[in-house]
Parts: C-alpha cells; structure tokens; sequence
C-alpha cells in the first residue's frame, strides 16, 4: 500500500539521486562544464582569495651578485552571499489517497510531478546564468493600466507560458501588493507577454522590474554581471582593479573564423586564458554555420557531457543557448569558473525528518527541493564577449 512515508523514502531514495544528475549535468551545457564544489564556503557566504597578475620574485642577475627580491603573490578578496535556489511539488490528499493500492499510478503521478520540477528548474537555472543577478526578466515593456499584456518587450525568451512572477518597485525592492501572475501565454513573434489577470496600476521599465516570484536581487551571479565595465563585483571595485573587467567588443558585424580567432587570441596573449567553450545565440550559430557553408568548409561537431551535441572552432565547442541575447557570442574559460554550493540538492525535511509536509488550511502535500549556491569567475578578464553580430 502506497503511504506518506513510502513516498518520502521514494522522494529520499529514488527521486534525489535522478533530479541532481538532471539538473547538475543535463538541464544546460555551461552548468554541465562547471565546476561545483563546497570549497570556500564560510556560513551563509562564499570568501575567497583570489590571485591577479604575476610573482614579484622573479628576475636574472650576476653569477655573484645579489638575487631578486622576494615578493609575494597578489591577491583580492571575493565575498558573496550564497543565492537560495528553491523548487516545489505539489500532490493532493485525493490523488495520494487514489492511488494507495495501486503502486504504478503512484509512481506514474510521482514521476509526471517530477518532470514538471526538472523543466522547471532547468529553464530557471538556464535563464540565471546569463542573466546578471537583478532577476529581472525584461529591460523595456510597454503597459497600459488595467491590461494583462505587457507589448514592445525588449526580448520574450526569458519567458514561458505556467511560470510565476511578480512586479516589484524598483526604487523600495518590494514586490506590489496583488501582482503575483502566472505566465498564460508568449507571443514570441510580437515579443509581448500575456498573463493570468490584468495589473490594477500602470506598469513602466523605469519604475518596476518584472521578475520570477519572490527573486529580486536574490538570483545567482550570472554572465549578464560579469561582462560589465561598472561598478563592483563579488566586493571588488573594478576601476580600481582593471583585471576584473572582460574582454567586450561591440558592432562586430559579419561572424568569422578571424573574429572569432582575434577574442581567442587577445586572451590568450594578455592574460593567459584558455578558451574552452563558446556559447552564442542561435542567430549567430545560422550566421556561423551559413560562413562556413558560404566557404565551402565542412561543419565539425563533436559530443559533449550530458547529451549535448555541438559545432567545433578548432576542438572548441559552439553551442547556442535560447537566453543569449540575439548578436551576441560568449567565449569562455570555463575552468576559471566555480559554482560554490552548500550542499548539492537536498530535499527540506522537517524536525521528524518527512519531506511531504501538508500545506496551511489545504488537502495538498508539498515538498521543496533547495539548493544554495552562488556562480563565481576566478579571472573576468579571461573571458570574451562579441555582440553586434550581425545575422
């Protein structure tokens, strides 16, 4: 007989090991090429030290004279707080109940919850790491009072029809009272955005910020942060330390091996990166691809961890992500980069050590998936970005 506690051990045992692999490997080809790990986590923070430029202690001499001096390593501190990556099932006392003496349609209404989770979460988890932290889903909107349908959006690629958002005043941080919407459709060709009911107020870019529920400010520190040349990051001023900003060049135009060869080069020659992994959007993947087709050159692909298949520039992979901003590529070093984490994902259980926990005042169960991470680059100035690409 199908019990709480057997769907517990189910969740415990079963289902944890499955959505980890999913969600750490195979919800995106850049998580997948990340490193996690638990170092340099203190508390509720991630404190690192991280190194810039060269040993001082270097230096040739005479076969009698005086040997170099001695000068340490330099080093910044990052600090950042860990970011709270939350994901929920739900199941009702009814279909529990249903389905009690029959353990293939528990397993089957456990296994579609699941799945929801893992779509959900992996779109979420995608969507952050080229965003730049805000939460923000969109730049530019336009909203006429009362309606349900922000027009003139900038992009719509952030978006999918069930999802939860919020609208939150930019200028206090909190979200409007009665603004929680669900996404109920995308109108990807007119980029505009319908939810479940109109907004009461007037709705602007300048005033307020659209964001999934309850996440402003409170996202992972995404590519959308890193590739500035403004203010700080991680703790660290970047006029003061010019080594924190990346290699950004803008208006590239037509894509080519040259331009692609001229980031790889510049990191290579000035700070010692190492390209491994080139993500663009698919925009510029078509462009790339009808270069190539256009020079009579064969495409290379090659397979990648997690099921992913991509195009290769010279045994680098090029593969497009839906959240890159048309025009726009991403040259990585991806061994400079570190998701520090807590803990890997772990279900919430309570004192009595259940995960199903009945919701307030309702016939349902819920349990809730965490994980708490923050996404940090050891060296910005190792990593390239290429916009303006035209298409």
């Amino acid at each position: 007989m199908v019990t709480l506690t057997s769907a517990d051990n189910a969740l415990k045992s079963v289902y944890l090991g499955v959505v980890s692999d999913q969600l750490n490997i195979k919800s995106n080809p850049l998580l997948s090429k990340i490193k996690q790990s638990t170092a340099d986590v203190w508390g509720k923070e991630v404190i690192k030290l991280a190194p810039f430029g060269l040993n001082g202690g270097v230096g040739a001499g005479a076969e009698d004279g005086a040997l170099p001096q001695s000068f340490s390593n330099q080093y910044v501190q990052f600090k950042a707080s860990l970011k709270n990556l939350y994901g929920k099932i739900e199941l009702s006392d009814k279909s529990i109940r249903a389905s009690q003496n029959n353990s293939g349609a528990f397993v089957n209404l456990l296994n579609a919850e699941m799945e929801g989770l893992i779509k959900a979460s992996s779109f979420n988890l995608g969507r952050m790491l080229y965003a730049d932290g805000s939460g923000k889903l969109l730049k530019t909107f336009i909203h006429e009072e009362g309606a349900s349908t922000l027009t003139n959006c900038d992009q719509v690629k952030s978006f999918m029809e069930g999802m939860t958002t919020e609208v939150v005043d930019i200028a206090s941080g909190q979200a409007l009272t009665n603004s929680v919407r669900r996404v109920s459709k995308v109108d990807r060709g007119s980029k505009a955005v319908n939810f479940s009911s109109g907004f009461a107020s007037l709705l602007n870019p300048t005033d307020h910020a659209i964001t999934m529920q309850n996440s402003y400010n409170k996202e992972i520190t995404g590519l959308g942060k890193i590739f500035s040349n403004d203010g700080s990051l991680y703790g660290v001023d970047r006029n003061t330390h010019s080594w924190m900003k990346p290699y950004m060049k803008e208006n590239v135009g037509a894509i080519s091996d040259v331009v692609i060869q001229e980031a790889i080069d510049y990191l290579d020659e000035v700070t010692g990166s190492d390209v491994d992994f080139i993500t663009c959007s698919s925009d510029v993947k078509r462009a790339y691809q009808n270069y190539l087709s256009t020079f009579r050159r064969n495409i290379d692909y090659m397979d990648l961890e997690g099921g992913y298949k991509a195009m290769s520039f010279s045994g680098v992979p090029i593969i497009s992500d839906r959240f890159i901003e048309d025009g726009t590529m991403y040259l990585l070093n991806t061994k400079e980069f570190v998701l520090h984490q807590l803990c890997d994902w772990e279900w919430l259980e309570g004192d009595d050590g259940k995960i199903l926990k009945q919701s307030l005042n309702s016939p349902t169960y819920m349990a809730t998936l965490v994980k708490y991470a923050e996404l940090i680059c050891d060296k910005p100035n190792g990593q390239a970005k290429l916009s303006g690409i035209t298409a």
